[in-house]
């Protein structure tokens, strides 16, 4: 992978991190490194479980946990709505965030999984969160539903307190995260629908190398807590009757949902190797659009799909032969994925030899559609994928869609477990997705390069024992992680 120069200039005795706070200066293309991560999936409480789930094929679509029936908007008694579930979405540590109970049950579960995962995130960076407060660190948040908010309402005035409003605005996602971090760069909540998580990537980016902010929490998260959402989603007649995703195969009859969370820790790639940061990828390009009309406000435009996927290679200064996978939007809907099918087959598969199909697939099979989050979801399984060097298989797929000429469009489902099309160079792929009402999104992913692992110092060996060392926010956490570990 070339990576292009910054253009950024920094004075004698100044550091890169000093630019951007002082004088914001454009970081032009620069490419925006992966140094964090952190998901809550159904089926997966963290990268690594997510990463197993996906390399195993694993479906964790199934009935709502006990409880939670009539918020998944199943009210027959033995009829319940698949989804992708968590376990649990009404536990949060409030005392860890300095939330008083009160103002904690009046927070909508989504804050509350927002600002655990970017915690979390934020660690697996390897920055202490502490170190952030008072830098130009941005927040882009997504989410499209209001459950939480419509529940509060049917509680009545009795319900209605003082932490109701800031706990019931989609706008809070990104601004708790900002206050409590004490993060003073840009922070807001993105929803352009079903494409939210990953045009709040593209922004992020885009903020990044506009000089807006040294690093950027970015994340999506979509919880199914009441009925209204479901209710509204099955009105329009968008979800499976058959509860499940079939991408691209003949048996699409709509998708499923799911709910859940990712958060990324950005930074531009030349401060991310100045800092000494894990680099897990980097991101290379990304464009956002909209179909700008069509059959419908809802119907899918190809065209406008086209034009998203060529902005974006040509902004990531990648020719379309050369990439060598892309994560479907991928919903399973009748109308939806012959169109994605189409686009891609015109921008990518006609780039490539006809004897190397385009390789496609869509996480959505295993744990359902996350909606406002889903793009995210699909970004951190490709950038999993290009850590492991192996692209998961696709489930549900068995007999083609026959309105999708899979060889005419040089496009290949992978339905099982594989190393990376191309094992001598760096991956590269692309992430789809698309809201309802056109707006548009694709980004660019870049593997690194392998290198070799530095060789040991010779010295003294090292000790039988090493201290293993543990912290908390008080001492009853404390004994928590102790004992956790010692499981």
């Amino acid at each position: 992978m070339t990576v292009q120069k910054s253009k950024v200039s920094v004075e004698p005795g100044r550091s890169d991190a000093d630019a951007v706070p002082g004088e914001p200066a454009s970081l032009g293309d620069e490419p925006i490194a992966v140094v964090g991560l952190a998901c809550r999936l159904p089926g997966a409480p963290g990268p690594a479980e997510f990463w197993s789930l996906l390399r195993d094929g694993t479906d964790a679509v199934g009935p709502p946990p006990a409880g939670r029936l009539s918020a998944a908007g199943a009210e027959e008694p033995g009829s319940p709505a698949p989804a992708g579930y968590l376990e649990r979405i009404d536990t949060f540590d409030a005392a860890f965030f300095k939330i008083s109970p009160r103002e904690a049950a009046a927070m909508d579960p989504q804050q509350r999984l927002m600002l655990e995962l970017s915690w979390e995130a934020v660690e697996h960076a390897g920055i202490v969160p502490a170190d952030l407060k008072g830098t130009r660190t941005a927040v882009f948040a997504s989410s499209m539903w209001d459950d939480y908010a419509e529940l509060s309402v049917l509680g009545g005035l009795d319900a209605v307190g003082p932490h109701t409003f800031t706990g019931t605005r989609r706008t809070m996602l990104a601004n708790r995260v900002s206050y409590a971090l004490g993060l003073t760069g840009p922070s807001l909540t993105v929803d352009t629908g079903q494409s939210s998580s990953l045009v709040a990537v593209h922004l992020a980016c885009e903020s990044l190398r506009r000089g807006e902010a040294t690093t950027a929490i970015v994340g999506g998260v979509n919880l199914i807590v009441g009925q209204g959402s479901t209710a509204t989603s099955n009105g329009m007649g968008a979800l499976s009757p058959s509860g499940r995703c079939h991408t691209f195969d003949a048996r699409a009859d709509g998708y499923v949902r799911g709910e859940g969370g990712a958060v990324l820790v950005l930074k531009p790639l030349r401060l991310a190797q100045a800092a000494g940061d894990p680099v897990h990828c980097v991101i290379r390009g990304s464009a956002v659009n909209n179909d700008g009309g069509g059959d419908s406000l809802g119907a899918p435009r190809r065209e406008a799909q086209e034009e998203v996927l060529r902005l974006a290679y040509e902004r990531a200064g990648t020719s379309p032969d050369r990439v060598q996978y892309v994560e479907l939007h991928g919903t399973g809907t009748p109308v939806g994925d012959p169109v994605e099918a189409a686009a891609l087959g015109e921008v990518l598969g006609a780039a490539r030899a006809a004897d190397e199909p385009l390789r496609v697939g869509s996480v959505k099979t295993n744990i359902g559609h996350l909606e406002s989050a889903a793009g995210i979801v699909g970004l951190l399984k490709v950038i999993l994928s290009t850590v492991h060097g192996e692209l998961p298989p696709s489930l549900n797929y068995a007999t083609p869609n026959p309105e999708i000429p899979l060889d005419a469009l040089n496009l290949r489902v992978g339905t099982e477990l594989r190393p990376w099309p191309e094992p001598g160079e760096a991956p590269i792929a692309g992430v789809s997705s698309f809201g309802l009402g056109g707006t548009n999104c694709h980004v660019v992913v870049a593997g690194l390069e392998k290198q070799e692992a530095p060789k040991r110092p010779t010295g003294d060996p090292a000790p039988d024992a090493l201290p293993w060392v543990l912290s908390g926010a008080d001492p009853g956490a404390l004994r928590e992680q102790a004992m956790r570990l010692s499981a």
